[in-house]
């Protein structure tokens, strides 16, 4: 028997889903690790710990799983989209990595948006916002002159740890995309662009195609990983289009809905659909993109509630389920990082309002869970305004779709039928990438016939959908209303 190794570095953990080559999962493991907060606006992740993760997940799946090593027929690594880490000449990190999140960049996006904002539309497709490379390199040569000036490779997460494996500096074209270093019509990286943040093309890695392979195992990692020295290791991409291909999502009109770390909401096209609020990616099945309007801390701020006031998630879901629709008042902005749709706005910052002396913690947690719903609702009403055709259902993917309360008050919320698979982990569709290219699987309708298998069906409430739309207007005044206060606090 064969297997396929799919590894994925998030918000805040590792996951890693081994994969049999009938489509099987035959094990899983995750990892968590910190994500640093420094100072106001900085969102930063050690590379070391992502090395660490990455070390005792594959050791601990290899070891629960109990196959041989040597029967791993291929790895492919996966990671949130656009972290960036400075390396010297010898490929070392030269500080912690920026993850997409950072939000200290928000005058040099603003910069970049009055001066150069047309042209760098026109290429990459999207407006200059904090979360963009581009912007962040702009900063960290203003503010951290003397470690920038030291720079001579620009590495993105997963392909650090790619580095890790098999020594070879490459990424996939659908990681630049993300960039903004990368001009999306001509598929390259663009010298004027990196010119506008003081850097060379040379400084960023060759690209490659999410399912060449790459490099294979070293000698070295393979003695820390429990990996098989040689097992061959492809290019990979990025978390969500992998936790896309794993949902089952490979034709056109398919529609996800994503609580991960950030909340996604993208409809499978045959092209780009470039708007100011959307983010447009290259899909892995050839032809089709995924447009999709994205709401910045979903999972995250779940995490950091979670992290801040304690207990578990389950404990947590417990008491909140017991409480009705709209936490008796209370509201939840989750704006701890900024937001994306429908704001584009990095002053934004996170809130609870209504609060009466009756309110217990379970409120306060059911406040969360609807208040990122909320916000996806707002990112579904944008999504809807630009006619972008769907079937009218979606599959929920990412971590959050773990929970059972979530679902349903985020089905409800949007109104639509929520599916949910067996796993939609990014890190399964990864697997199945290793799988493509090792030849297991034909093609990508090949490997979701194969390995995605739905388990679940949510369907809303309509009652519940109405009490949410109502919500939704309240919950819009109360961002109106402080909007102008964060800014004035700038």
């Amino acid at each position: 028997m064969k297997y396929l190794l799919g590894v994925d570095f998030g918000g805040g953990a590792s996951k890693a889903t081994l994969l049999d080559e009938n489509g099987r999962i035959a094990a899983e493991h995750t990892v968590e690790y910190p994500t640093l907060y420094p100072e106001a606006g900085a969102c930063e992740q050690s590379p070391a710990d992502w090395i660490s993760a990455l070390c005792e997940n594959t050791k601990s799946l290899i070891e629960k799983s109990g196959i041989d090593a040597a029967d791993i027929a291929a790895v492919a690594l996966d990671s949130a989209t656009h972290t960036s880490l400075l390396c010297d000449e010898n490929f070392r990190p030269l500080g912690n990595a920026m993850h997409w999140t950072d939000s200290r960049s928000r005058v040099e996006a603003n910069e970049l948006l009055s001066q150069h904002g047309e042209e760098i539309f026109k290429k990459t497709f999207h407006k200059p916002d904090t979360i963009w490379t581009l912007p962040q390199l702009c900063w960290m040569k203003r503010h951290r002159t003397e470690l920038f000036d030291r720079a001579r490779y620009i590495f993105f997460e997963k392909d650090y740890l790619r580095y890790f494996l098999t020594g070879v500096f490459c990424t996939d074209y659908i990681e630049a995309e993300g960039s903004m270093l990368f001009d999306c019509n001509t598929m390259v990286w663009d010298e004027a662009l990196c010119a506008l943040a003081g850097i060379r093309t040379d400084m960023l890695p060759p690209i490659k195609s999410p399912t060449d392979t790459v490099g294979f195992v070293t000698v070295e990692a393979a003695k820390t990983t429990a990996l098989a020295a040689g097992t061959p290791v492809i290019c990979g991409s990025t978390d969500t289009v992998m936790e896309i291909f794993a949902s089952g999502a490979v034709e056109k009109g398919d529609m996800t809905v994503k609580l991960a770390t950030a909340g996604r909401i993208c409809v499978i096209t045959d092209r780009p659909c470039p708007d100011r609020h959307l983010v447009n990616y290259s899909h892995i099945a050839e032809g089709l993109w995924y447009p999709g309007t994205a709401t910045k801390a979903a999972a995250a701020s779940y995490r950091w509630y979670r992290d801040t006031f304690g207990e578990d998630y389950r404990t947590l879901d417990a008491a909140a389920a017991a409480l009705p629709v709209g936490a008796e008042g209370v509201f939840f902005h989750p704006y701890i990082n900024g937001e994306l749709t429908p704001y584009a706005d990095p002053l934004l910052c996170g809130s609870f309002t209504g609060l009466r002396a009756t309110h217990t913690k379970a409120h306060f947690t059911r406040a969360v869970l609807e208040g990122v719903a909320l916000s996806l609702l707002e990112s579904k009403q944008y999504l809807d305004g630009l006619g972008i055709p769907h079937k009218g259902y979606a599959t929920l993917i990412g971590g959050g779709a773990k929970g059972t309360l979530w679902r349903q008050i985020t089905a409800d919320a949007l109104g639509i039928t929520l599916h949910v698979t067996e796993s939609a982990d990014s890190s399964l569709g990864s697997a199945m990438l290793a799988g493509i290219a090792a030849g297991i699987f034909k093609d990508a309708r090949d490997a979701v016939q194969k390995c995605v298998k739905r388990v679940a069906t949510v369907t809303p409430d309509p009652e519940n959908t109405e009490k949410y739309k109502a919500l939704l207007g309240t919950y819009k005044r109360i961002h109106d209303a402080l909007a102008p206060i964060y800014h004035e606090n700038k």
